[in-house]
């Protein structure tokens, strides 16, 4: 007899996921030091196993910001073994992000949240996305910072990019309630497992019972993730 995984969903996703989102961003700030540079460590070796430097033409990685697993020196090894990297841009609220391609030495910008960037640039199609978690489940939906970018991203490119979600195991959570617009993780690497799911499987979320609009719907800007 099969386990049952039904998660009894909260009145008020959009609350929940905020009470969340602070809570990991609590404990991320909390981690010491040294435990933050031995789980980055883990994380850079799993990705080079799993996503090398030649698995694709173009990986599109991102800018570390509020203690995220930094992936800059993963980004230099790409490149260092003649793979390209580019940075996301954000180009305005609820439209696709824009990467631009990235080498040591490229002349950066403060964006949103004063994110780096690259300053100019033709925009770029990565086949893969190196993506960072606030959170995720183990259907492989990940939690960011509610802005929407990379759900908005994957569903705008004409083949889905391969998405690798990187993050602590400490953002673990037993589901985050996927809504439509979530779209999954084909891995998920932290510095404990990688977690890999099938090509083959739905890429949307199932629709949940309509929601009324709760107090407090659109107040606050999330971050650019």
């Amino acid at each position: 007899m099969g386990c049952d995984l039904h998660f009894e969903e909260p009145p008020d996703i959009r609350a929940w996921r905020k009470g969340e989102r602070a809570r990991l961003l609590d404990a991320r700030r909390a981690t010491p030091a040294s435990s933050h540079n031995i789980a980055s460590e883990a994380i850079r070796n799993a990705l080079l196993t799993h996503l090398p430097p030649a698995s694709h033409p173009l990986i599109g990685c991102y800018w570390p910001f509020r203690r995220e697993f930094n992936c800059l020196s993963y980004m230099r090894e790409v490149v260092r073994s003649g793979g390209q990297v580019a940075l996301p841009v954000v180009i305005g609220r609820g439209r696709p992000l824009e990467f631009r391609c990235w080498i040591e030495g490229t002349k950066m910008e403060a964006g949103v949240w004063n994110i780096p960037h690259p300053s100019s640039g033709p925009p770029v199609s990565p086949s893969a996305l190196v993506i960072p978690l606030l959170g995720f489940d183990e259907a492989g939906f990940r939690l960011g910072y509610g802005a929407g970018y990379y759900d908005t991203t994957i569903a705008a490119f004409a083949e889905k990019p391969y998405a690798v979600g990187v993050g602590f195991e400490l953002s673990r959570l037993p589901t985050i309630y996927p809504q439509p617009h979530d779209r999954p993780m084909d891995v998920i690497i932290t510095e404990v497992r990688v977690r890999a799911w099938s090509p083959t499987r739905d890429l949307i979320a199932p629709v949940p019972p309509e929601r009324k609009p709760q107090p407090g719907d659109g107040d606050s800007r999330p971050a650019p993730r």
